[in-house]
Formats: structure tokens, C-alpha cells, sequence
């Protein structure tokens, strides 16, 4: 390759290799994968540089199906037993799911306004002034007597 060519295709690689990199990653979900793949596609494009008109959507098939062709690989899909235990215990959700099924067979139950007075008003015992935003659903005055 000509030494023009070769500072060429350096600075393509310079100025494209970041969204290469979130091509591969977008495809195939891993960021090591993204960087064998766009590390793949960069060797094979090298000997082609000179003969393509437009290197940036010939580079960019080519990123996308490699990181295909990386996820495919009989390697990426062994998972050491280690990483399907956790460390540490987790607590239980078990129980915030129930309340929150509760809540929401609660809420269900009540008229549509109401239930957007209750709703706000919770929100708003957060907020620091606790009034409502300018286009609730009722005056802030009715809001209080809804609840």
C-alpha cells in the first residue's frame, strides 16, 4: 500500500472508530465482541481500501456482520458456572410485588379523578412547596377535597 494510502486509511479509522465500536455494540450486545469485530472488519477492509469509492458503508456492513458472526462463535456462548451465582444474598422481592399488586387493585378501584388526586398528592408530599403543577388535571383547591 502507498504511504498516502496507509495515512488514509489511519485517519478513517481514527475519525470512524467510535461509532464502529456502538455499531458492534448495538449488533451484538458486548463490548468486547464490538471491539473483535470492529478489529475483524478493519483487517479485512485494509486490502480492499484502495479499490473502494465509498470505504464508510463498506466498513459499516462489514462491522455489522461481524458482530453477527461474533455472537455465533461457539466461544461466546460458554458461561462459567461462577457467573450464574451471585455473591451475595438478594433480598427477596417477593413481598414488594405484593404490595405493589395491592396498590394497584386499590387505585383500580377508585374513579379516574380520584385516583389522580391520590396520585398527585403522593407525588407532591415529596416536592418541596407540595403544590401541584400549573395545568393539573382540577384546580389545586379541588385537588385536596378529591383525596
Amino acid at each position: 500500500m502507498i504511504a498516502e494510502d496507509e495515512q488514509a486509511f489511519r485517519e478513517f479509522v481514527a475519525s470512524e472508530m467510535a461509532s464502529l465500536r456502538k455499531l458492534a455494540y448495538v449488533t451484538c450486545g458486548d463490548w468486547h465482541a464490538a471491539e473483535d469485530a470492529v478489529a475483524n472488519a478493519l483487517i479485512k477492509l485494509y486490502p480492499r481500501w484502495r479499490k473502494l469509492d465509498r470505504p464508510d458503508l463498506y466498513v459499516k456492513t462489514m462491522v455489522y456482520r461481524a458482530a453477527v458472526d461474533e455472537t455465533r462463535r461457539p466461544w461466546r456462548r460458554e458461561r462459567s458456572a461462577g457467573d450464574a451465582m451471585p455473591d451475595i444474598a438478594l433480598r427477596d422481592p417477593a413481598g414488594a410485588i405484593d404490595e405493589r399488586m395491592r396498590l394497584r387493585a386499590a387505585l383500580d378501584a377508585v374513579p379516574p379523578r380520584q385516583r389522580a388526586a391520590v396520585v398527585l398528592r403522593h407525588y407532591l408530599a415529596r416536592r418541596p412547596g407540595g403544590r401541584p403543577a400549573r395545568g393539573a388535571l382540577c384546580a389545586p383547591a379541588a385537588d385536596l377535597s378529591r383525596a
